[in-house]
């Protein structure tokens, strides 16, 4: 039955908060006691909602919250007053006074935010404390091992900030064969040895399966929380959190021979009957899924059955073929599963040559987004 709610809406967006916060006790159960588990809630949660999600975390005892943005970090002050807060993009020039007075920790990834931020200690007379990021090989954020130690060495500024926490991040942690898991651990164990009291933090999703070597004192898992898999190539353990599906707008008949969609990119190989589905780029499906007559695109899932896609992703809709799908389950308004329990982030993404990062931060934005069980 489809809620009042929905009706002004092309389709729906469930958020499971219980299977979010089960997700990271099962991260944290795997983790020793000397190692807390965090959660990063970047690119609002990851799509599921920066506020919502965090509470829900924050409830369940999750106590360190990581997200790339300033402002997404004071959206959580708000809301969760004696959190410790980490901004990964680090410190943006002239925002220190701003992220102090409100408790936040900057993660300082070059001399030039590590010196501002030690500036304006220095002149408040306060040690405020942010997190450093040394870069262990994957050459995005983060400063050089001569920098690190450079940093470390300089008495001015060790003498103003104590780094409340040393981190890096791992390249190839979605591969646990990939030589540079160990070689990046190697590097940031040698790194940071010299500084047994400061706690130290590598591993992300992946990381946290990669083993208690990786795991040091904090780990900030992101993509486990929210369903995704973390690894390439071993069982995926995580709960679906998020549930996307979207409406059928009609059916219509199509004979064998025609052609569907933009393009005139698949043509009909037998007589079809297909359903237009109110989902389209704008809602965060990806052109690159659609279907041709080279390769077929991706799917979604009516009550236990595959419905193909059939040529090119519009803006606003897609078709799907629905011939071998009883016809009661795609009549005018029913709805049809684009992601979720029965269709996996990663699985769906797999077609459009991404990633589940990608999906779970762009499906239905024009959707209605509700929060409750998907089981």
């Amino acid at each position: 039955m489809t809620d009042a709610s929905d009706s002004l809406f092309g389709g729906r967006l469930t958020i499971d908060l219980k299977a979010i916060t089960a997700n990271w006790t099962f991260l944290k159960n795997k983790l020793s006691d000397r190692a807390e588990c965090a959660a990063t809630v970047k690119a609002d949660a990851y799509g599921t909602g920066l506020t919502q999600a965090s509470k829900a975390l924050y409830d369940a005892g999750c106590r360190t919250f990581f997200v790339a943005l300033p402002v997404e970090a004071l959206k959580l002050c708000r809301g969760m007053p004696d959190a410790t807060i980490y901004v990964l993009d680090g410190l943006f020039p002239g925002t220190a006074e701003t992220l102090a007075e409100n408790g936040i920790r900057p993660v300082l990834a070059s001399t030039d935010e590590v010196q501002e931020w030690a500036a304006f200690c220095r002149e408040t007379g306060q040690h405020n404390p942010a997190a450093l990021h040394v870069d262990t090989g994957i050459h995005r954020l983060g400063l050089s091992a001569a920098e690190f130690e450079e940093v470390m060495l300089n008495g001015d500024i060790r003498e103003v900030f104590t780094p409340s926490l040393i981190m890096s991040h791992l390249a190839c942690g979605a591969d646990p064969e990939h030589p540079m898991n160990s070689e990046q651990l190697k590097r940031f164990k040698n790194l940071t040895s010299a500084y047994p009291d400061i706690p130290k933090s590598l591993a992300n999703s992946a990381g946290v399966f990669l083993g208690e070597d990786y795991h040091f004192d904090l780990v900030r898992p992101g993509i486990s929380l929210y369903g995704g898999k973390a690894l390439d190539t071993m069982p995926h353990p995580m709960q679906p959190a998020v549930k996307v599906e979207a409406r059928i707008m009609m059916k219509r008949s199509v004979p064998q021979g025609d052609t569907i969609g933009y393009g005139a990119m698949q043509t009909a190989r037998r007589d079809l009957r297909v359903a237009v589905v109110a989902a389209g780029y704008a809602d965060g499906m990806m052109r690159r899924a659609g279907s041709t007559d080279i390769a077929p695109g991706a799917y979604a899932m009516i009550e236990g059955h595959k419905a193909p896609l059939l040529g090119r992703v519009s803006m606003d809709m897609i078709t799907l073929d629905v011939t071998d799908i009883p016809p009661h389950l795609t009549s005018r308004g029913a709805f049809v599963e684009m992601m979720g329990p029965q269709l996996a982030a990663s699985d769906l993404a797999a077609y459009a040559d991404t990633i589940d990062y990608e999906y779970l931060t762009n499906l239905g934005r024009r959707f209605h987004r509700r929060y409750a069980s998907l089981t």
